[in-house]
């Protein structure tokens, strides 16, 4: 590979780490500090997952693409029961076993070439490159991140003050994070 597909590779794969770890897992975090025990495993109705069912399953999916299918470790997930856990599993634990997992993926993001990212693997039945298996963690994590952060929203009926845009003059609820 060229020398600009190396480096190309390389900001790609900071990014990935950046949106997972500074991004979107401190939002998770803040949330989780939030609620109460009821509200991490409250469920508007059972076609809905609960917050608690939704930082399961992001640990879950984590682990499975990044940690197990880039990084070679065993996969040992369940995913059903990331949907069947109805709790009581307290927020700090649920959001020590994400930031672990988060922690241990940006890991292999951080070993991860860009010869990694071209190769095929088989992940949950895929057949994904690398650079497939990266962005649908990141995707999926976003994606799920916006639920949990709108369940939290709908439950304490009030502004986190996540989003901030430069220049803005208004003011913002919560506890600061950087603009990304």
């Amino acid at each position: 590979m060229a020398r600009s597909d190396g480096r190309l590779a390389e900001q790609f794969l900071a990014q990935a780490a950046r949106s997972l770890q500074k991004h979107h897992l401190p939002r998770i975090e803040q949330c989780l500090a939030r609620l109460s025990p009821e509200q991490i495993w409250w469920r508007p109705n059972e076609a809905s997952n609960s917050v608690g069912n939704l930082v399961l399953h992001l640990a879950g999916n984590v682990r499975q693409w990044i940690t197990s299918g880039l990084g070679g470790a065993p996969d040992r997930r369940e995913r059903d029961r990331e949907f069947a856990e109805r709790g009581p599993i307290p927020g700090r634990r649920l959001a020590a076993r994400l930031r672990k997992t988060v922690r241990e993926a940006c890991g292999v993001l951080r070993r991860l070439t860009s010869r990694d990212l071209a190769r095929d693997y088989r992940i949950q039945k895929f057949n994904v490159s690398g650079l497939t298996a990266v962005l649908h963690v990141v995707e999926h994590f976003a994606h799920h991140s916006g639920q949990i952060i709108f369940a939290t929203k709908l439950q304490c009926g009030e502004d986190l003050g996540f989003t901030r845009l430069p220049g803005s003059t208004a003011p913002r609820a919560g506890r600061r994070l950087p603009a990304v």
